[in-house]
C-alpha cells in the first residue's frame, strides 16, 4: 500500500507506476482504493463507474478496470453532500458529516474487504492506494481505506510524502510518530516524491529521516516534468494558466464550479497544434476559437453560476459572433438546451431551469445513472470511435423540432446533437480521443498524437523514472519478507 502524509503527494501517479513496473517484471498486478473521492470517474466493461486513478492505474497494469478495485466512490455534489456510489452504482446521497462520523461504515468496509478479496484471488501482487493522510486522528476508528484496509489485505505499507510542498521533516515523523505500534510496524519503507535539485544534496536529510523514522528510505523521486498520466483531482486545472496564442488553435474550457471528467481534455492539451485552457474570463472566451462546456455534477448549480457571473451571456454571444464554435459534453450539453428540469429534485430544490438556449433540446434529470462504454461514428467518417458515459438525465428534442444527431453508436442508437459545424453537444465523454473527432471539429486535418500509444509512452516513461530512483531489490525484499 502507497499511503500519505496527505493529499495530493503523488500516491496515485506512485500507484500506476508500480503497477507497470510489476507489470514489466513478469507479475499479473492490479490496482485497489477501497474509497475514493473524485469527480473524475470511468466506466467499466460492464457497465458500472469506477474512480478515475484506479481505471488508469489498471491501464497501466494492462488488465480492464473493474469495479472491484474501487468499490466505493465518493462523488462530491456540495460542499456538504456526496454521491455515494458501491461497486459501480450509486447507493444515494449522504451528507459529509453523516458519512465521516461513520453511519453506515460496518457495512461498507465489509463491502470493501470482500472486493479487494475477490481481486486478489486473481491478481498478484495487489497495489494498493491510500487516501489523504494516514494521520487524521479524529477518524481513525471509521477509517476504512488507509491502516485498517493494509491490515485486512497484509499490505507492506510504504508512506508517501511530496518534499515540494516543505516541511517533509515534519509530515514524515508526524505521520509515523501518530500511529499506533501495531499501526506503525506495517510500515516498511517511505517514498520522498517531488524532489527538485540535486539528489545528493539530500543524502544527509535521507539519513536523518531514516534515524527518525525507523524505516528505510527506499527512493527520492524526482519532480517528473510533462508527464502523460491522466490525473485524478480537478486540483490540477487551477495551476494551468491560459494564454492566447496566436499560431494556435485557441481552445477554451469554461471553469465549471462542480467540473467532472476533466481528463476529456487530455488529449487536446498534448496536441502541439492547439492551445487548451480553463478560464472563467469573458474576454477570453471572446477570442476562443473553440468553447467547450465540460462535464458537471450539479448542472442546476453550474447553470445558476454561469448566470450569476454573466459567463452564459459571453458563451452565447461568442457563439453569435460568427466565429467561436461552441461544444458541450454531458452536464455541458445539458447546459447548452432549452431547459433542465428536475422534477425529483436530484439536484436540489430547483425543480427547473432555463439553460443557454443553443440547441433545441430539453433535459430531465432523474436519478438513474446511465454509465456505458460506447462505440461510435461520426457524419462523414468509417472508422469506429470510442467513448464512455456516465450520467443522469434524459436530453430530448424540445417540442416540434426535429435534431440532428452527433453520434451513431454502433448499436444503432444515436446520441447527442449537431445544430451545426459550430455548435454541438454530447454525452460521451473521451469523444476527444479521437482524432477523427478532433479533425470533425476543426473542420480540417491537424498533426494529432495516437492518445493511446501516447499513454503506453509515458507510462513506461514513469515506470522506468521510479524505477531509477527506488531501490526495488529492497522493495522485492520487503514483499517477500512480508
Amino acid at each position: 500500500m502507497f499511503a500519505g502524509t496527505g493529499s495530493d503527494v503523488g500516491k496515485s501517479v506512485i500507484a500506476a507506476a508500480f503497477c507497470r513496473i510489476f507489470r514489466q517484471d513478469g507479475y499479473t498486478p492490479a490496482p485497489f482504493k477501497a474509497q475514493n473521492m473524485a469527480l473524475n470517474s470511468f466506466a467499466t466493461i460492464d457497465n458500472l463507474e469506477i474512480g478515475r486513478a484506479q481505471a488508469v492505474q489498471a491501464e497501466a497494469a494492462g488488465i480492464p478496470c473493474h469495479t472491484d478495485m474501487n468499490p466505493i466512490l465518493l462523488k462530491p455534489q456540495s460542499d456538504h453532500t456526496s454521491q455515494v456510489v458501491l461497486n459501480g452504482k450509486p447507493i444515494g446521497n449522504q451528507d459529509a458529516y453523516a458519512y465521516f462520523r461513520g453511519q453506515g461504515k460496518d457495512y461498507l468496509r465489509r463491502e470493501a474487504c470482500e472486493a479487494f478479496d475477490r481481486l486478489a484471488a486473481h491478481y498478484n501482487p495487489i497495489v494498493l492506494e491510500g487516501a489523504g493522510s494516514i494521520s487524521e486522528l479524529n477518524l481513525r476508528d471509521r477509517d476504512i481505506v488507509n491502516m485498517p484496509m493494509a491490515h485486512h489485505a497484509d499490505a507492506a505499507v510504504v508512506l508517501v510524502g511530496d518534499i515540494d510542498r516543505g516541511g517533509i521533516f515534519a509530515c514524515l515523523y508526524g505521520s509515523m510518530m501518530l500511529q499506533t505500534p501495531k499501526d506503525k510496524n506495517r510500515i516498511k519503507g517511505i517514498i520522498i516524491n517531488k524532489f527538485r535539485g540535486d539528489l545528493h544534496l539530500f543524502d544527509e536529510g535521507r539519513q536523518m529521516i531514516e534515524h527518525l523514522c525507523g524505516v528505510p528510505v527506499l527512493g527520492v523521486v524526482p519532480y517528473l516534468h510533462d508527464i502523460g498520466i491522466e490525473q485524478e483531482d480537478s486540483v490540477v486545472t487551477d495551476k494551468m494558466q491560459g494564454r492566447l496564442m496566436a499560431d494556435k488553435v485557441n481552445i477554451a474550457v469554461v471553469r465549471l464550479r462542480h467540473m467532472s471528467n476533466f481528463t476529456d481534455f487530455d488529449a487536446l492539451d498534448i496536441n502541439p497544434c492547439l492551445n487548451m485552457f480553463y478560464t472563467t474570463d469573458k474576454q477570453m472566451l471572446a477570442q476562443a476559437d473553440i468553447i467547450i462546456i465540460p462535464g458537471s455534477k450539479s448542472t442546476i448549480d453550474d447553470m445558476l453560476f454561469l448566470r450569476e457571473t454573466g459567463l452564459d451571456q459571453a458563451i452565447c454571444q461568442a457563439y453569435d459572433n460568427g466565429h467561436t464554435k461552441v461544444v458541450g459534453i454531458c452536464g455541458g450539453y445539458q447546459l447548452m438546451g432549452k431547459h433542465i428540469a428536475d422534477p425529483e429534485c436530484s439536484e436540489g430544490t430547483l425543480t427547473h431551469i432555463d439553460g443557454l438556449g443553443l440547441l433545441p433540446v430539453s433535459t430531465t434529470l432523474t436519478n438513474d445513472k446511465h454509465t456505458c462504454q460506447s462505440a461510435f461514428t461520426i457524419d462523414g467518417c468509417s472508422t469506429v470511435l470510442h467513448g464512455y458515459e456516465i450520467h443522469t438525465g434524459i436530453t430530448r428534442p424540445v417540442e416540434g423540432c426535429h435534431i440532428t444527431p452527433l453520434v451513431t453508436k454502433t448499436d444503432g442508437t444515436t446520441d447527442g446533437c449537431l445544430l451545426n459545424s459550430r455548435c454541438m453537444g454530447t454525452y460521451m465523454h473521451g469523444i476527444f480521443d479521437n482524432a477523427d473527432f478532433c479533425n470533425f471539429l476543426l473542420g480540417k486535418s491537424i498533426t494529432s498524437t495516437d492518445y493511446r500509444q501516447y499513454k503506453e509512452t509515458h507510462y513506461n516513461r514513469l515506470a522506468a523514472h521510479v524505477r531509477h530512483h527506488v531501490n526495488m531489490q529492497l522493495v522485492y525484499q520487503i514483499l517477500n519478507d512480508d
